[in-house]
């Protein structure tokens, strides 16, 4: 048995890991898109490093792209295996990754204009719309904590990390001449103070543990104090200032942490009375299929459904999909909140208020998640002074915040205390992936003083090794 660490191998994005077992079986662990990493983005993700046509199974522990988007590709490559996952991991999957065959469509048109321009054959985008919805078909769920088996040899089972909204960690356990091995992938792993989702459960023993890195150096702010940080950029912005307040974030679960907490603000009066626009059809979209999946949620969503029906709506809240009121808030000259995609700031509608607003310093900025090193969201984050949006420079006048502690991703404490659920004397090793490489060594050796794991790697891009 063996595996090759093709994704999230020394950086954050584009997470794939194979497993291919002693009868030839292979299964791919997540199958995600690499993102953020300026022209090499669209190499890395036709490159494979696999073929898809050989895949059996894709076990995927959660919907955001950066472990889901590659799969249309696959699909469209000759993939026809299943794709192993919870229930409300697919039902967001059915929606993110047709959106994300539509951005490549639109992508591909702009590119290929300036292509004719210069004479240049077309190019095809790394997969459609259509794809995305087809490959769909391939999808088959299974709840948390319930064992699913693959075939008699390979079974599978999934934990709760509290990352995003149907996120897990997946055990896989393989038996074979009476030998069984058991191989622990956590995925992405939430925080125990989750604004919405419960707190990440305790997965079985494993003999290998592939475990992520992304916060590997860092400690987020406690909850309440990044509490009192938004509430104090929304009135020095908003109420001082009198300006805009761009949040660019990731449409799924950020967005929704966000809105939860400016409804808390209102249901205590503390919200200035100002509208707040979330300008992204994905995230309209994504905040029904949370409202489906209320008994996922923690105690605190939990005591305000007591009182408040609709955590994800209140009365200054307005839900934007049309693109022309889109556009129209450019115009709009008061004060407000606009929340919207991408969270990297790469693309999506969030570009475009960035470009209207960025330069007027009544403006705020305020950056709520990861952001990739080289992504236009980290020069902002960085303190960069003139940015290019769209081809044209911009200076950064407006104020620029970061806050953390709505990151999905636990810190180095958070991420350790999850894995102390295992034995280390009974792990034979610990593979650190997706995190930068100087995050990762800080996290091995955090988690060799902390944890009293033995043998822990950090495996580079292509790299494989036997189990």
């Amino acid at each position: 048995m063996k595996i090759k660490f093709i994704g999230a191998a020394r950086e954050v994005t584009g997470s794939k890991h194979l497993l291919t077992t002693d009868d030839g079986t292979k299964i791919l662990l997540d199958c995600g898109m690499f993102q953020g990493k300026g022209l090499e983005t669209d190499a890395l993700n036709r490159n494979t490093m696999v073929e898809p046509a050989d895949i059996d199974y894709i076990v995927l522990t959660h919907a955001h792209i950066d472990h889901s988007g590659l799969i249309p590709y696959f699909y469209k490559r000759g993939f026809r295996g299943s794709v192993i996952c919870t229930p409300a991991t697919r039902e967001l999957c059915s929606i993110m990754l047709p959106d994300s065959g539509f951005i490549q469509e639109n992508d591909v048109r702009w590119f290929n204009k300036k292509r004719s321009r210069q004479g240049m054959k077309p190019v095809e985008p790394i997969y459609t719309e259509k794809d995305a919805r087809a490959c769909m078909e391939l999808f088959i769920t299974t709840e948390v904590n319930r064992r699913f088996y693959i075939n008699k040899n390979i079974s599978v089972k999934f934990y709760n990390t509290g990352h995003m909204l149907g996120s897990s960690c997946a055990t896989i356990r393989l038996d074979y001449n009476g030998k069984v091995t058991t191989i622990g992938y956590t995925g992405d792993i939430g925080r125990d103070s989750n604004y919405l989702l419960k707190p990440p459960t305790a997965f079985q023993q494993c003999d290998y543990i592939i475990t992520e890195s992304t916060y590997g150096d860092r400690l987020h702010k406690d909850k309440q104090g990044a509490e009192d940080e938004l509430y104090r950029i929304i009135q020095h912005t908003c109420v001082e200032k009198k300006g805009k307040l761009i949040i660019p974030s990731f449409a799924i679960g950020r967005t929704q942490e966000i809105v939860f907490q400016l409804n808390n603000f209102y249901n205590e009066n503390k919200l200035p009375h100002i509208p707040v626009y979330v300008d992204s059809p994905l995230a309209v979209n994504a905040t029904s299929i949370f409202k489906m999946h209320l008994d996922l949620f923690n105690r605190d969503v939990a005591e305000v459904l007591e009182y408040d029906d609709d955590p994800f709506g209140f009365n200054s809240l307005i839900y934007v999909t049309d693109v022309n009121k889109s556009k129209a808030l450019n115009a709009y000259k008061g004060p407000c909140i606009i929340i919207s995609a991408s969270g990297m700031m790469e693309a999506g509608r969030v570009k475009h208020h960035l470009a209207n607003n960025i330069d007027n310093e009544k403006n705020s900025v305020l950056v709520v998640g990861y952001c990739a090193p080289t992504t236009l969201g980290a020069r902002i984050a960085n303190g960069d002074k003139d940015v290019s949006i769209f081809g044209v420079p911009h200076r950064v006048n407006a104020d620029v915040y970061s806050i953390d502690a709505f990151s999905g991703h636990g810190d180095y404490k958070e991420m350790s205390d999850y894995l102390k659920c295992q034995n280390p004397e009974r792990v034979k090793k610990v593979f650190v992936v997706h995190g930068e490489y100087k995050t990762q060594q800080f996290y091995a050796n955090f988690l060799a003083q902390n944890n009293g794991f033995k043998d822990i790697v950090i495996p580079e891009p292509g790299e494989v090794f036997e189990l």
